[in-house]
């Protein structure tokens, strides 16, 4: 299978050709992206769950002692061994877990049950009881558990000292719970509490022979608005997308709610965006070597980003940082530098309409920097690919409005039968 590199440097000065859909799609992606058939001594490691960590608000933290938190992931990928990766990123103090073990889910929904027989310790050089340092994350050892694609698993954490919850993905869309004692190997827990968010934990590969796609955006990759325990984000659908076509890939979505591609948080001091706005996230530039380029087996990113560059200037952020289209163009540029610096083919997401929202984000004057910026996606020819996500979702009454038959509600977040839409947009030849 050629190397990231070597995908690039097919790819590079490739002509854009126009699809009939209206996707822009390099001529070569198709064969730059094909390999061979690999035998067992060429599995490599492949993102197949990834959630995006952040710190917290400035309030007095979820505070967790002698528990287990038992926490649901829908993996994209399957395979033999799997690698967990837990982070301690946003602690200021060392984080100590007392035991980690993993076991294919039973049941469906909210279900915290696991399969009879999956059960498996998770190691970390060879220690079971680990202190992760401050600002650290910790990948574990291989761990021999049969996968399928599209498989869920329990991931189960022991915290035995008073433990601060201070790194978290706050957005979770799936119901993890926390139960007393060390229950980590139960096949079922009693909750004691039920969370919607994911502690401690960012991500799971599998050792497989295909690769990884990074969706690196806001709250609509993240899957904002949709229904709990359903896995109905558009990563997650493309992922079944891709299952269907026989594609081997990897679906790591590192969306993050509220996420900025140029600023990280900055709430008005005093206003009630003080106690969310940490759970932005750090901009999209400051994060992508963590969650894009680290990502195991990564070759292909897709961008959805600028939204909330647009919006929150004026609502949740300083009037100060209003951005410009050319600002927005300018921060695209450095994340396809970056992803092509790294053999990453780097794939632009063209911004959802969201005239009549209620979160104040249209304006006319952010209309037209959005007009222009997907002008340039769609046409610039420095993406390697695009997903012109703004003509699939669009209103046809009106180009600047959602559909209404794909709105939440609000404008600007699509429900779920709108994520089934974004999935359908994403040209699979892109990644053949």
């Amino acid at each position: 299978m050629p190397t990231r590199r070597e995908l690039l440097a097919l790819t590079s000065g490739a002509a854009v050709t126009a699809a009939a859909s209206g996707l822009a799609v390099p001529a070569s992606a198709s064969a730059a992206s094909s390999s061979p058939h690999r035998g067992d001594d060429d599995l490599d490691w492949v993102a197949s769950w990834a959630a995006a960590p952040t710190t917290i608000p400035p309030t007095p933290p979820l505070v967790l002692t002698a528990q287990t938190v038992r926490q649901i992931v829908h993996l994209s990928a399957g395979g033999d061994e799997l690698r967990i990766r837990i982070t301690n990123e946003f602690g200021t103090t060392p984080l100590r877990v007392g035991a980690v073990r993993v076991a294919v889910r039973a049941g469906t929904g909210a279900s915290t049950a696991i399969v009879p027989g999956t059960d498996r310790r998770v190691t970390f050089g060879n220690r079971t009881d680990v202190i992760l340092p401050a600002g650290s994350p910790l990948v574990s050892d291989p761990v021999r558990l049969r996968v399928p694609p599209g498989a869920d698993l329990a991931i189960s954490l022991f915290l035995p000292a008073r433990t601060p919850v201070t790194t978290v993905a706050a957005f979770a869309f799936q119901d993890n719970v926390v139960a007393d004692g060390d229950v980590t190997a139960a096949r079922t827990v009693t909750p004691v509490q039920t969370i919607g968010q994911y502690l401690f934990l960012s991500g799971v590969s599998v050792r497989d022979r295909g690769s990884a796609i990074v969706t690196l955006g806001d709250s609509i990759t993240n899957g904002a608005n949709t229904q709990n325990n359903l896995n109905h984000r558009w990563p997650d659908l493309l992922a079944a997308r891709l299952r269907a076509a026989g594609l081997e890939r990897g679906v790591a979505n590192v969306g993050i709610s509220g996420n900025r591609l140029l600023h990280d948080p900055n709430p008005p001091a005093g206003s009630e965006a003080e106690t969310f706005a940490n759970y932005f996230g750090h901009s999209g530039l400051r994060r992508f070597d963590r969650d894009v380029v680290a990502q195991p087996g990564v070759q292909h990113l897709i961008v959805l980003l600028g939204v909330n560059d647009l919006g929150h200037p004026g609502t949740v952020a300083p009037p100060s940082e209003v951005v410009t289209a050319d600002d927005l163009i300018f921060g695209h540029r450095q994340l396809i530098a970056r992803a092509h610096a790294a053999g990453i083919l780097a794939i632009g997401g063209t911004i959802l309409p969201f005239k009549g929202d209620t979160f104040g984000f249209y304006t006319e004057a952010n209309e037209r920097k959005r007009d222009v910026l997907n002008r340039w996606i769609r046409s610039g020819g420095e993406y390697d690919g695009v997903v012109d996500f703004d003509r699939a979702m669009a209103d046809p009454a009106d180009r600047l409005r959602l559909n209404p038959a794909y709105d939440s509600g609000d404008g600007l977040h699509p429900n779920d039968t709108g994520m089934a839409a974004m999935a359908d947009a994403v040209p699979l030849r892109l990644f053949k």
